[in-house]
C-alpha cells in the first residue's frame, strides 16, 4: 500500500501529494492464466484442496521497485468459477505476527497481502483488499488513482460475501520460535463488483487487471510482544514492499502497470499474450506522465509532444503519431492505433478511452 510520498490527514488518513518521477527501467506486466474450476473452493487456509494441484504458482514475488531481492518468497495462485474468485497466497515468514482486529483498520501496518484489482483496465474505479495473518480484512474502492486530487476512496466499501481463512505454519505471535509462514485463502464473489443489476461482468475468456503486494515490516520484540521497529529517532523503519508484477516505483496505485489475469474457460489454454492495443495504452501512460511532470516544472500544459518526449512512439516494431490536444481544463493526447483501427485517447486526468 506505501506511497513514496508525504501525506496529509484527511478522512480516510491520508491524501498524497503526488510526484511523476518513474523508473528508467521498462515495465513489462506479468501474465497468468486463471483456470475455471468445476467444483466450489472450500475456503479454509489450506492449499491441498485437488483443485489447486492443477495449477501452477505465479513466479516469485519481487521487489516493487525492481531492485532488490525479496527476504522471503511469495507466491500465488488463481481460480474462478461462476461465482468466486479464488485466490491463493503462500507467504515465506519465520515470525508471523499481527495484532490488528478490527475490519477496515489500516492493515498495512501489520505484515499483509494485498489484492488490487482493476475490471476493465482503465485505471478508474478500481478495489484494493488487504488481509493480514489474523484474517483481518480491510477492503476499499477507488474512484480514481491517488495522483489525480479528486478521487474518491471509500472506505466504508464491503466486498459482500467476502470469504477468507488463515493457516498458520508456525505459530502466530509467538517469538520464542521460527515459522515457516502463513497460507491465505481467499474467495471474491464477481458480484461484489457488478456496476448494475444487469451488468454481466463475470470475464470468461477474457482479462482484468490485477496486482498482489506483500507488506513486511522489521520487527522488535518488546515485553515478549511483536512490533514494528524504530530508529534511533523514535521512527518506525520502512516496510518492504513485495509485488507479483513489477511497478518501477514505490506505488501500487498506478493500475496502468498491474499485470494480466486471463480468465480461461478451457483447460488446454496455458498463456495470454497482452493485446496490442494495450502496449499502445502503455506508451500514452508514459506521455500522460511526461504532460504532468511539465506541468508540476513549468505551471502550464506543453503544446508539443517534443517538449515532452518525443514525437512518435514505437509498439512492437510500428511507428505511431499521437496528437496531443490542449483545451481550456487540460489535453488529450490521441492515437490511432494500426492493430485494431480504434482511436485510444488518455485525457488530463489519466482517463483512457476508445473509439
Amino acid at each position: 500500500m506505501r506511497l513514496k510520498f508525504q501525506w496529509l490527514p484527511v478522512a480516510l488518513g491520508f491524501l498524497s501529494i503526488i510526484g511523476y518521477s518513474q523508473s528508467k527501467k521498462t515495465i513489462v506486466p506479468k501474465t497468468y492464466v486463471a483456470h475455471k474450476t468445476e467444483n466450489p473452493i472450500t475456503i479454509d487456509g489450506d492449499e491441498s484442496d485437488p483443485a489447486w494441484n492443477k495449477v501452477a504458482w505465479t513466479d516469485l514475488f519481487t521487489d516493487i521497485e525492481g531492485i532488490e531481492k525479496p527476504k522471503y518468497a511469495t507466491q500465488v495462485k488463481m481460480l474462478w468459477d461462476e461465482t468466486n474468485f479464488y485466490i491463493l497466497a503462500k507467504l515465506e515468514e519465520p515470525h508471523v505476527w499481527a495484532n490488528l482486529k478490527q475490519r477496515d483498520t489500516i492493515i498495512f501496518y501489520n505484515n499483509d497481502f494485498e489484492v488490487f484489482i482493476d475490471p476493465d483496465s482503465d485505471t478508474f474505479n478500481y478495489y484494493e483488499l488487504e488481509i493480514n495473518a489474523l484474517n483481518t480484512a480491510w477492503d476499499l474502492f477507488l474512484s480514481k488513482p491517488y495522483r489525480e486530487n479528486d478521487n474518491v476512496v471509500l472506505n466504508d466499501w464491503n466486498i459482500t460475501g467476502l470469504k477468507s481463512a488463515v493457516k498458520i505454519k508456525g505459530t502466530l505471535n509467538d517469538p520464542t520460535d521460527i515459522d515457516e509462514g502463513w497460507v491465505l485463502e481467499i474467495a471474491i464473489p464477481w458480484a461484489a463488483y457488478k456496476t448494475s443489476y444487469y451488468d454481466k461482468n463475470v470475464p470468461v475468456d477474457n482479462f482484468w487487471r490485477v496486482n498482489f503486494s506483500r507488506v513486511n515490516w522489521q520487527h522488535a520484540i518488546t515485553n515478549g510482544k511483536y512490533e514494528r521497529k524504530k530508529d534511533s529517532d523514535g521512527k518506525f523503519l520502512p516496510e518492504y514492499n513485495w509485488v507479483w508484477s513489477p511497478m518501477g516505483v514505490i506505488n501500487m496505485h498506478e493500475p496502468e502497470k498491474w499485470g494480466y489475469v486471463y480468465f480461461s474457460s478451457k483447460d488446454d489454454v496455458n498463456s495470454f499474450t497482452i493485446p496490442q492495443d494495450e502496449k499502445v495504452k502503455w506508451e500514452l501512460y508514459n506521455l500522460y506522465r511526461a504532460q504532468k511532470e511539465y506541468y508540476q516544472k513549468h505551471k502550464v500544459w506543453a503544446t508539443s509532444l517534443k517538449s515532452l518526449t518525443k514525437e512518435t512512439i514505437s509498439v512492437d516494431n510500428k511507428i505511431l503519431k499521437p496528437i496531443l490536444e490542449n483545451h481550456a481544463t487540460g489535453f488529450n493526447i490521441s492515437v490511432k492505433s494500426p492493430f485494431s483501427n480504434k482511436t485510444l485517447i488518455i485525457k488530463q486526468d489519466g482517463k483512457i478511452i476508445s473509439k
